[in-house]
């Protein structure tokens, strides 16, 4: 399901716009999948409204779920330009299944969103707590560069 909307312009007076990555083990999509239909729907339910409270409160910018890891390639230039593909490598720990850009007035505010995200429903509605890593979006060069 796409969620996207045209980003705005930043709230803050500095841009404040925050990814929050969803990440889960390599076995959490076959897992998820193997969830009772009630605890999927709950947890879909769980997402939706936390997108909804988003875009209400305007911190919302975009965010989007990813497809099984088992279809990632990675690419890379051969030496014409042309893409050189690489498929799924099996020792990776964890996987980005999703995330959250979020346009928020400071740093703590993205990590109380972050904690939302963590706390979602998973089997018998007991709270996954699953890791969110929140990083700041550049928009630009680090003052450090200027």
């Amino acid at each position: 399901m796409k969620t996207h909307e045209p980003v705005r312009k930043s709230k803050g007076e500095k841009d404040m716009k925050y990814i929050l990555m969803m990440n889960c083990p390599r076995t959490g999509y076959e897992q998820f999948g193997a969830w009772p239909k009630k605890d999927i729907e709950a947890h879909m339910a769980f997402m939706m409204d936390l997108n909804k409270s988003l875009r209400e409160s305007g911190e919302f910018v975009s965010s989007e779920g990813l497809a099984d890891p088992k279809q990632a390639k990675v690419v890379r230039a051969g030496k014409d330009g042309a893409p050189v593909t690489d498929g799924i490598f099996p020792e990776a720990k964890e996987f980005l299944a999703g995330y959250w850009i979020v346009d928020v007035d400071t740093p703590e505010q993205a990590y109380a969103i972050a904690a939302r995200a963590s706390a979602a429903p998973g089997p018998g509605g007991a709270q996954l707590n699953m890791p969110i890593e929140v990083r700041q979006v550049m928009s630009g060069q680090p003052d450090e560069f200027v």
